[in-house]
């Protein structure tokens, strides 16, 4: 799948081309230097999450449609989290670190075991088990890789 992100002032704008040829576009808010999406993309391939935001894209679905199918899968949000349908539980996990890693990136960087705990509260707000990371980043490219 090919991925473009083009920072804009106001938004991000995101192209996506499957590997069927088949095509979406939208438009993100801008949230910080490096854009929101693009961090999933690193945490998504990274962490092997198949079925989180870009393999939902990478299957067929809009990214505007995600975030009603999280919502009907039982996750509004943080506050109205309940237990999540399986099919939405890489979702809510690479969400919640990528807004971990988010947070590093506009702050001062934590360590390893301190970014552990985050994750770890952050996934449990959203009644998903938590991933364990680990130091070391291997990004993939290539035919085998999904994005």
């Amino acid at each position: 799948m090919k991925i473009e992100i083009i920072k804009g002032e106001k938004h991000d704008d995101i192209r996506i081309t499957r590997d069927d040829g088949s095509t979406a576009h939208t438009t993100f808010p801008k949230k910080g230097l490096f854009p929101h999406d693009a961090v999933h993309v690193v945490v998504e391939e990274e962490l092997n999450l198949k079925n989180a935001f870009w393999g939902m894209i990478a299957q067929g679905k809009h990214p505007e449609d995600i975030q009603k199918l999280a919502k009907e899968a039982g996750h509004a949000s943080a506050k109205r989290a309940r237990e999540p349908e399986p099919s939405i539980i890489e979702l809510l996990q690479a969400e919640r670190i990528v807004e971990c890693f988010e947070a590093e990136l506009w702050g001062a960087p934590a360590d390893l075991e301190t970014l552990q705990g985050i994750v770890d509260a952050a996934c449990a707000s959203s009644c998903v088990p938590a991933i364990k990371l680990e130091k070391k980043l291997s990004l993939k490219s290539g035919p085998t890789s999904p994005i």
